[in-house]
């Protein structure tokens, strides 16, 4: 998969393989091996949040992996800050979820902001995505802030994890494009 470069972050697309090898044995360093990277937070071994999910998917279709899981990468430092991901491949009418995590000395820097757009960048030149969603639980304003400063629309809520009300929150790629792509 192609690197994904913002102004100050590299997104790295981790390789089917990777993935399994870092979910199945919590430990990364066959999966950096030769990157030119470090992972001083242990992104993804600790908590494995997004790759828990992808697992059996990619088991069952590899090309799916292609939606999955990035290592955020501070330029500057080469070391991994967070990660990001699609929750899987676009839905039938097109629809794409996205999910990042930014480890916590990062935060509130614009780090978030760079993710989002260079992730959006990439996949609003995907035919089959139409729409781009993002679902945030009321009580992160953070990431309400965030996803306000871009414009998207408050579709309505949906039940995450642990049964909780997350609000959806959802931009046409079109509209994506005429807002951000141009600049």
């Amino acid at each position: 998969m192609k690197l994904i470069q913002t102004d100050r972050l590299d997104l790295h697309h981790i390789e089917v393989d990777g993935l399994i090898y870092l979910f199945e044995k919590r430990d990364d360093s066959n999966v950096l091996a030769g990157k030119g990277f470090t992972n001083p937070f242990r992104v993804l071994i600790d908590f494995q949040g997004p790759i828990a999910s992808a697992i059996p998917l990619i088991k069952e279709d590899p090309s799916l992996n292609k939606w999955f899981v990035r290592w955020i990468v501070l330029r500057s430092s080469h070391e991994i800050i967070g990660s990001t991901t699609f929750h899987g491949a676009p839905d039938e009418y097109g629809a794409i979820e996205i999910g990042l995590d930014i480890e916590s000395a990062f935060q509130r820097q614009g780090f978030g902001k760079e993710v989002l757009r260079g992730m959006w960048g990439w996949v609003a030149t995907e035919p089959s995505v139409k729409i781009l969603r993002y679902v945030v639980r009321p009580s992160n304003i953070a990431s309400i802030t965030l996803i306000n400063s871009f414009g998207f629309n408050l579709m309505g809520e949906q039940i995450v994890e642990h049964n909780e009300v997350a609000n959806v929150y959802e931009m046409s790629v079109d509209e994506y494009r005429k807002r951000f792509t141009s600049r």
